[in-house]
């Protein structure tokens, strides 16, 4: 595990929490030596993760969309690719990563996260993904996923595969150990 991908909010929230545990996450990934590879702007979680990385002495490579290059302001990062639209950019971040981890943000890191969680369960990659589940910010979300299985969209299995938690406590020891196994999808 040498480098995680973070998909997280360009906005803080409106509680402090969020922000905190950014933070916290950033310092955490320098205490692994892992490098953070994120999507290349600084400004909300976004900002703080990837500020907390490199003020810690750690390496972030960001992936930002030209269209988003030019909107939102960036910090000088370790590495930054400037791609030419989204598909790209995830398709590089999922590239370069050992695995992914979601804090709370909105619906463009929801798709993120549900697109390498996706490719998870059809067997495009063994990586793990992770969901960070502080304040109960996404308790409806698992909700829902757990509301798929039971109604036969989606198998337990492959809902096993997420690790869930509410916060990281033993989350890289969890990415690192944990086998990453689900059920076949066609069978």
């Amino acid at each position: 595990m040498k480098k995680i991908c973070v998909f997280c909010g360009s906005s803080s929230g409106n509680n402090s929490l969020y922000s905190e545990y950014a933070k916290k996450l950033g310092e955490l990934l320098v205490q692994y030596s892992i490098d953070l590879v994120y999507g290349g702007g600084d400004i909300g979680l976004m900002g703080i993760l990837s500020r907390t990385v490199l003020e810690n002495g750690g390496h972030v490579t960001g992936i930002i969309p030209r269209l988003l290059h030019e909107k939102v302001p960036h910090t000088k990062l370790s590495e930054l690719f400037i791609v030419e639209n989204m598909h790209e950019r995830k398709a590089l971040m999922y590239n370069l990563s050992d695995g992914f981890i979601c804090l709370p943000g909105g619906i463009g890191s929801l798709e993120e996260m549900f697109e390498a969680f996706t490719w998870l369960q059809l067997g495009y990659h063994n990586k793990p993904v992770s969901l960070i589940n502080i304040n109960g910010y996404y308790n409806h979300l698992i909700k829902q996923l757990e509301m798929m299985v039971n109604e036969g969209f989606m198998k337990k299995g492959h809902f096993n595969s997420l690790i869930i938690k509410d916060d990281f406590n033993g989350i890289i020891e969890d990415m690192k150990s944990l086998p990453v196994k689900t059920e076949d999808k066609w069978s």
